[in-house]
């Protein structure tokens, strides 16, 4: 089990095997323990000193307590250790304890990384680092312990880099042209620090590009005031120099004319004027939010981590207005194309299936239980077709009926944008069983034809990359080849840099598929494919998938699995730990840990997971697991296992199945 610390509000664990489940961690006394143990970093922390944060008088048994307090974060961060086996992650080595989380495990170190990090880089890769780091921060740091000494140094240096992240994330959206979206933050920022001379000169600077001089010059005269009365001070320079600039309409004060030439002008413009136009609380503000966030989740990394997030917020913010109708138009406007089955953000996903399912049911009793006019049958396609696409890899017949559905009522209404999005969510359904490539061929094949009829760019993408999955599943790999290549072209020509991630996985799988490449070559391959992955925005498919990919290349070469333990194998550890405890000669820890596997979810992974199954199963003779895995596997005979993902494979399941035959005689 890999266990996340969260520090930046209420001292939390979770299980980051579990989507995310919170691990009870007992009385504040435990927390405190936690607490202070992530304080040092890693290092050492003596029972003695523990005695004296934990009580400012200690009692008489106050070595037993910490043990006892010791001994039951261990149970709960640890629920799988075997009895009488050294703690992993809460060590007792020499004096005391120390906590041994990974860099990345505790969510203050990962902000202090990323901020790090942004220091680094130009304004277009800090920003979407600046807005993951401050997205982790709940409450104020080490919330519950602001009175406790051993806390206090540790929160305030972490509030200063808290203030400094958001100061310089609003002058990485000033140079990209962004002022408009930095405002609303440096105001409620200012509101609890405005000694913050730098944020009072950025607001007014973002004020001004957004076409308000007045309140810019208003914003210079209310930091002057403050400063003097509460501190005694006048402006610095800086200050002073701003607000005679803006009187003086200085040219150098907008740089989008030189920046980004025409483009970036007329953008700037528009978003001014619409800033300046559109009422802060009008409902078209969610509908032009909710069709930005579309585009701005195309672009991938930080701008697909912020558009999911924002996505829920905007449907939250529609539903409190209580027009189902526009709830129903923000959901329906999020119609991004989506071809990886594995959530990124299993919670997300269900409470937009949720605010959906509320949405359909307001509109039934709005319309009446009758047909509806078409526009309002549209409305209800799209809520279907979300539920159908954010559903996906779940054995719920709701999402597989809300796809034929929507499917239904966009061909009935002619509607070719609509078809396109309810394909997508008839794709997402289509894993009910094993060896289904050709039907998600066809799937792909109408998509294609589709789109490049009426200029929908995206889903001519998905559909190329469905049919490059499909025909890679069906051992098909010249026209896989060609259905990268056009996926590659539109990308490029339109953007989408997404795109050149899948179809660099797609190319390691093929290469070893064909067998015409070593070992070494194809993990190489796998790597470089793995590192594309970093920071582009899909968790959901990062985690664990190089090391399943090295794990089917080693079966499917007949070769054991690996054994470093410091694999993250992610959602699929339980399909790897039988051949991992096979590979390290512990039989009946492996039969045991078979047991317990349970089945594949129903996504582009289904054949290769019951193959890594069926291939545990014969070798320790589980009779009952290699009968189930045959009859899983038989409808994919065809096929090659795993390829249908379009990122990896255990060769053919017809092998498999031979093998699993031959094991039951």
């Amino acid at each position: 089990m890999r266990v996340g610390f969260g520090v930046l509000g209420p001292v939390v664990a979770w299980d980051a095997d579990a989507d995310g489940r919170a691990i009870a961690l007992k009385g504040p006394r435990h927390r405190a323990v936690l607490a202070r143990l992530i304080v040092a970093r890693r290092r050492v922390v003596p029972v003695s000193r523990l005695i004296e944060d934990l009580w400012a008088e200690p009692p008489p048994g106050a070595v037993g307590a910490v043990r006892t307090f010791v001994a039951a974060l261990r149970r709960a961060l640890e629920p799988q250790r075997p009895p009488r086996t050294p703690a992993r992650l809460l060590v007792t080595e020499g004096p005391g304890y120390a906590l041994r989380a990974d860099p990345d495990a505790v969510d203050a170190w990962r902000f202090e990384q990323d901020v790090s990090a942004a220091a680094t880089l130009p304004p277009d890769g800090a920003l979407p680092r600046l807005e993951e780091a401050l997205s982790r921060w709940r409450g104020p740091a080490y919330a519950e312990f602001a009175d406790e000494g051993w806390a206090r140094g540790e929160r305030s240096r972490l509030a200063e880099l808290r203030l400094h992240a958001v100061e310089r994330q609003a002058e990485a959206r000033l140079a990209l042209g962004r002022a408009a979206e930095a405002v609303p933050d440096l105001e409620a920022h200012l509101a609890e620090h405005p000694w913050r001379e730098g944020a009072w000169r950025a607001l007014a600077l973002a004020l001004y590009r957004t076409g308000r001089q007045g309140d810019a010059l208003a914003v210079l005269r209310r930091a002057r005031t403050l400063l003097v009365e509460q501190l005694g001070v006048d402006p610095g320079p800086e200050l002073r120099r701003l607000e005679t600039d803006i009187l003086g309409q200085a040219p150098h004060l907008d740089p989008t004319a030189t920046r980004g030439g025409a483009a970036a002008q007329v953008w700037a413009d528009t978003t001014a004027a619409y800033d300046r136009t559109v009422a802060s609380g009008a409902r078209t503000r969610l509908e032009s939010t909710a069709a930005l966030l579309r585009d701005l989740s195309m672009t991938g990394g930080g701008g697909l981590l912020t558009a999911r997030r924002q996505r829920v917020a905007a449907v939250a913010a529609a539903e409190e207005l209580g027009d189902p109708e526009l709830t129903a138009r923000v959901i329906g406007a999020y119609d991004v194309p989506a071809i990886w089955t594995r959530l990124d953000d299993p919670q997300q996903a269900a409470s937009i299936v949720a605010a959906s399912e509320r949405t359909l049911a307001a509109l039934a009793a709005d319309f009446g239980a009758g047909p509806g006019a078409p526009g309002q049958d549209a409305i209800r396609a799209r809520l279907l077709a979300t539920i159908a696409v954010e559903s996906r890899g779940g054995r719920s017949e709701r999402g597989r009926w809300a796809a034929r559905q929507a499917e239904e009522i966009a061909r009935r209404l002619d509607d070719p944008g609509l078809l396109a999005f309810a394909l997508n969510g008839v794709f997402m359904q289509s894993f009910e069983r094993a060896g289904l490539a050709p039907r998600r061929d066809a799937t792909g094949a109408e998509l294609i034809a589709l789109a490049a009829r009426h200029g929908l760019v995206a889903f001519e993408v998905l559909g190329h990359l469905i049919r490059l999955q499909a025909r890679g599943a069906l051992g098909d790999f010249a026209a896989a080849d060609r259905h990268a290549a056009a996926a590659e072209r539109l990308g490029e020509r339109h953007e989408r840099p997404l795109v050149g991630v899948f179809t660099a996985w797609y190319r390691a799988l093929r290469l070893a598929a064909t067998g015409r490449a070593d070992e070494a070559a194809v993990e190489a391959a796998y790597r470089d494919a793995a590192a594309r992955l970093d920071g582009a925005g899909m968790p959901g498919l990062e985690r664990g998938l190089l090391p399943l990919a090295l794990l089917c290349l080693r079966v499917e070469r007949g070769r054991p699995a690996p054994t470093d333990a410091d694999l993250d194998w992610g959602p699929y550890a339980p399909w790897a730990r039988p051949l991992v405890l096979l590979a390290q000669d512990r039989r009946a820890e492996a039969a045991a840990a078979l047991r317990t596997v349970p089945e594949p979810p129903r996504d582009l992974l289904l054949e290769a997971l019951w193959c890594l199954t069926g291939r545990a199963a014969i070798a320790v003779g589980d009779q009952e697991t290699i009968a189930r895995t045959h009859a899983a596997l038989a409808p994919a005979a065809a096929e090659l296992a795993g390829a249908g993902s379009g990122l990896l494979t255990v060769g053919p399941v017809s092998r498999h199945l031979a093998d699993l035959t031959e094991a039951l005689r």
